[in-house]
C-alpha cells in the first residue's frame, strides 16, 4: 500500500534520509521510530507529497506520488502533531469544506461527518469557531474530518499530542478499527509504549538509515534484550544507552 523505494533526501551536502526503503500493507499498523533528527519528519514530507526526493520513489495504493499527486493523495489521509486548520470556519463548515475536496457526498457526509463529531465530543460545537478551539478540540476535529473520508492509508505524526484520556482511548479504538477493516496506517511517535501496544510492525530510524525493521519482540531479539521493553531496546539500537550514566549522576 505505501511503498518507499531507495528514498534520499539531502539539504546540501546533508543526507537526512539515506536510501530508506519500506513496504507497508493494508491491515497494518506500523510505526515509525527515531530520536530527533533521525529523520522521520523529512520521510513522512515526502510521503505525503510535501517534499521532493533527492532520489528514489513513493508510491500509494500504485500511484507515484510525485508522477500521480492526485490519485494518491485521494486514497491518503493526514494527521500532523499540530493540525492547521482554517480557524474562521466553524467545526461543520470545516467538515463540508474537506468533503468538498475529496469528492465525499453529501449523505456521506451528514452520516459519516455527524458520527466522529459525535465519537470525538464535538457534536455541541459544530458551529462554534475552530478559532475558539482549544489545540485538543482541533485535533479532534482534524481526526474527524480524516476518519470520514474513509481513507485507504493514513499518515500519523504524533497523534495523540493534546488529546485528554478520553479522546486518547477513542483514537486508538478507531485505529485498531481501521486496521481490521484493511486500512494502512503508518504512525511516527517518540510515545513507545503507544508504539508497543498499537504496531504490528515497526521500523526504527537513526542519522537517515533505517537500522531495524520488524515486530516488538524481533527487535528486541536484534537489539539481544529479549526480556526488555521497547524503551531500552530503542536506547540499545539508537546509541543511546549512555542515558542510564546520566540518570546516576543525577542522582548522586
Amino acid at each position: 500500500m505505501i511503498v518507499l523505494d531507495s528514498v534520499v533526501k539531502r539539504y546540501g551536502e546533508h543526507i537526512a534520509v539515506n536510501n530508506v526503503s519500506l513496504k507497508v500493507e493494508a491491515g497494518e499498523i506500523f510505526g515509525f521510530l527515531g530520536p530527533n533528527g533521525a529523520g522521520k519528519t523529512s520521510t513522512i514530507k515526502m510521503i505525503m507529497g510535501l517534499m521532493k526526493p533527492t532520489s528514489g520513489t513513493i508510491t500509494i495504493d500504485g500511484h507515484d506520488i510525485q508522477k500521480d499527486p492526485v490519485s494518491a493523495k485521494k486514497v491518503l489521509g493526514y494527521i500532523p502533531d499540530r493540525p492547521i486548520l482554517y480557524e474562521k470556519l466553524t467545526a461543520w463548515e470545516y467538515m463540508k469544506f474537506v468533503a468538498g475536496i475529496y469528492g465525499v457526498n453529501d449523505k456521506d457526509l451528514r452520516e459519516s461527518g455527524l458520527k466522529y463529531l459525535e465519537i470525538f465530543g464535538l457534536t455541541e460545537w459544530s458551529n462554534e469557531l475552530v478559532e475558539n478551539f482549544s489545540h485538543g478540540m482541533k485535533q479532534r476535529l482534524s481526526l474527524s474530518a480524516v476518519f470520514m473520508r474513509n481513507p485507504k492509508a493514513l499518515i500519523l505524526d504524533e497523534p495523540l499530542i493534546g488529546l485528554d484520556p478520553r479522546g486518547a482511548r477513542l483514537f486508538k479504538e478507531i485505529l485498531h478499527t481501521s486496521r481490521n477493516n484493511g486500512m494502512c496506517i503508518f504512525m511516527s511517535t517518540h510515545i513507545l509504549e503507544i508504539a508497543e501496544q498499537m504496531c504490528d510492525r515497526m521500523a526504527i530510524i537513526h542519522k537517515g538509515n533505517i537500522i531495524n525493521t520488524g515486530t516488538s519482540d524481533e527487535l528486541r531479539r536484534q537489539a539481544h534484550t529479549p526480556d526488555s521493553g521497547l524503551e531500552q531496546v530503542f536506547l540499545r539500537l539508537t546509541g543511546g544507552e549512555d542515558i542510564a550514566n546520566i540518570i546516576k549522576e543525577l542522582q548522586t
